[in-house]
């Protein structure tokens, strides 16, 4: 590999490194899972080291893989057949902890079933459009839209619920 593709390559790593782990965790919900994504996304980049036409490009390219490499990741029998075990770390960081709303709409966001999870993680962390969520997924843009929609339903049903619960503990 030459120094300018090595340049290349550990600029692209420290501009998606953060945005692959997070879309990564919140696809799969596990630490262990996100690790072994992240890694299968740049082992990608390495091998097959696709060249892009924008950065538009290359984001997407980035965000499809690893979309990609986490549904293979989880219809995996290995993953189907494993029992989720949480481990102490995983507990303490998701805990619920008084007055602390961002902890319960992570919560929430985590909780979501993938098919809202996922259009909610790039519109509001990946700040993408529904146009480019839409083609980014495959999917049209009145299916975004209602994904998210349903999503925001969900996290404020959830959200409320545990006000309610506060109030009344």
């Amino acid at each position: 590999m030459k120094a300018t593709e090595k340049e290349k390559v550990l600029e692209c790593y420290q501009k998606y490194k953060d945005m692959i782990y997070k879309l990564a965790w919140a696809y799969c919900k596990d630490r262990y899972q996100a690790d072994d994504v992240f890694q299968e996304v740049f082992f990608r980049y390495l091998k097959y080291r696709p060249r892009f036409k924008t950065l538009e490009h290359e984001k997407a390219w980035f965000i499809r893989t690893t979309i990609n490499v986490c549904k293979n990741q989880l219809k995996n029998k290995w993953n189907r057949d494993m029992v989720q075990l949480q481990e102490w770390d995983d507990e303490q960081a998701f805990q619920k902890t008084a007055g602390d709303a961002f902890d319960d709409l992570k919560n929430a966001i985590l909780d979501l079933p993938e098919r809202y999870r996922v259009p909610i993680h790039l519109y509001y962390y990946e700040e993408y459009t529904v146009r480019e969520i839409a083609q980014i997924l495959r999917k049209s843009e009145s299916t975004i839209q209602t994904q998210l929609q349903r999503g925001r339903e969900r996290i404020k049903q959830v959200l409320e619920r545990s006000e309610v619960n506060d109030i009344g503990a």
